[in-house]
C-alpha cells in the first residue's frame, strides 16, 4: 500500500471533468517526483483515489491545485494512508450538519435578523470573540416567548449527506458526536433525527415561559469543542489521530487542527485557509470518500 493518497471528488457523478482532473493530478505528482500507483475509483465517475509515495501530502495538494488552477468544481484531499478510516466523528452542527444558523432563525422570528446575522458572520470569521458574541446575540432575544424555540426548530434543514455520513460511520464501528456552539434544544433534535451518539451544546435559559436573554455558563466555544474532542477520544481509548473533526467556523479550528482528519466544510475563509483538508464543492458524503469508503460500503440513509 502506498504511504499517501490524494482523493479527487467531483461535485456531480458523471462529471467528465473528473477524468481530466485525474490525469492532470497524476502529471503534477510525477513532476514533483512522486512514485505513483494505479488510480482507484471509490465512486464511478465521481470519487477517485490516486495513491503515491515519496512526496509529502501537503506538497501534493499544492501541486495539484496549482495544476488545476481552480477552474473545476472538484475537491482535493491529500493525506497519509495509515489510519485513514476514523473511529470518532466530532461534527459542528450549524452550517455543517444543518444548513441553518439557529440564532439567525430565532432573530428572524423576532424581526431582528440583520442585526444578529452581522454579529454571527463576524464571530464565525474570527473577527470577534465567540463567547462574547453569543452572549450579545442571546441578550437581544430577551423576553421572546418560549414557543419561538419550536417555531425556529421547525425550520431546521439537514445538509445533504449528513445522515449517510453518520449511518456509515456507525456501521463501521465509529462513535459520533455533535459539538455545537449553538443550543442544546436543537442539537438534541438533530442528534435524535440523524442517530448521533451524543450532542454537546449551550443551554438557553428560560424563565416564566420566556427567554431570559442568557445562556448557562460556561459558554461552549472553541476551547470547549477541543476539550470535548479530547475527552471523547480518551474515553474510547483512541488517539486524536483516530478522530475526524469537521466544521465551518473559527470556533471549530482548534478541533479541526487537533484531529487526525480535520476538515473545513464549506468553511469561512479564515477556516478554509488554515485547515489542511477542506471540502468546498461536495456534500458530506465527501468525508466518507476521504476515508476511503467505496460506494458499496456506504449506507444510503438520507434524512
Amino acid at each position: 500500500m502506498a504511504e499517501s493518497v490524494v482523493t479527487l471528488i467531483a461535485a456531480r457523478a458523471g462529471d467528465e471533468a473528473i477524468v481530466a482532473a485525474i490525469d492532470t493530478a497524476r502529471e503534477a505528482l510525477a513532476k514533483l517526483g512522486a512514485r505513483l500507483e494505479p488510480s482507484e475509483w471509490l465512486s464511478a465517475g465521481r470519487a477517485c483515489d490516486v495513491p503515491f509515495d515519496d512526496l509529502a501530502p501537503d506538497q501534493a495538494d499544492a501541486g495539484i491545485r496549482a495544476a488545476l488552477g481552480g477552474t473545476v468544481a472538484i475537491d482535493i484531499l491529500a493525506q497519509h494512508t495509515t489510519g485513514r478510516r476514523k473511529q470518532l466523528l466530532v461534527a459542528d452542527m450549524e452550517a455543517t450538519i444543518i444548513a441553518n444558523e439557529m440564532l439567525d432563525e430565532l432573530a428572524e422570528v423576532r424581526g431582528i435578523q440583520a442585526q444578529i446575522a452581522d454579529i454571527t458572520r463576524r464571530a464565525m470569521n474570527g473577527e470577534i470573540e465567540f463567547a462574547g458574541a453569543l452572549r450579545e446575540r442571546v441578550g437581544l432575544l430577551k423576553d421572546m416567548p418560549e414557543a419561538a424555540l419550536a417555531e425556529a426548530g421547525a425550520r431546521i434543514r439537514i445538509n445533504p449527506g449528513a445522515a449517510t455520513l453518520v449511518a456509515t460511520m456507525h456501521t463501521h464501528g465509529a462513535y459520533t458526536a455533535i459539538v455545537s456552539g449553538g443550543f442544546r434544544i436543537y442539537a438534541d433534535r438533530v442528534r435524535r433525527q440523524l442517530g448521533f451518539d451524543i450532542a454537546v451544546a449551550n443551554e438557553l435559559i428560560v424563565e416564566d415561559g420566556k427567554l431570559a436573554g442568557r445562556v448557562r455558563e460556561p459558554v461552549l466555544g472553541k476551547e470547549a469543542k477541543l476539550a470535548t474532542l479530547t475527552l471523547l477520544a480518551v474515553e474510547r481509548g483512541l488517539s486524536l489521530g483516530a478522530a475526524l473533526a469537521v466544521g465551518d467556523g473559527a470556533n471549530d479550528l482548534p478541533m479541526i487542527e487537533a484531529a487526525g482528519m480535520g476538515i473545513a466544510y464549506h468553511a469561512k475563509p479564515v477556516v478554509a485557509a488554515a485547515a489542511r483538508l477542506r471540502v468546498d464543492h461536495n456534500d458530506l458524503t465527501a468525508l466518507l470518500y476521504a476515508q476511503g469508503y467505496r460506494d458499496d460500503e456506504i449506507v444510503g440513509a438520507e434524512a
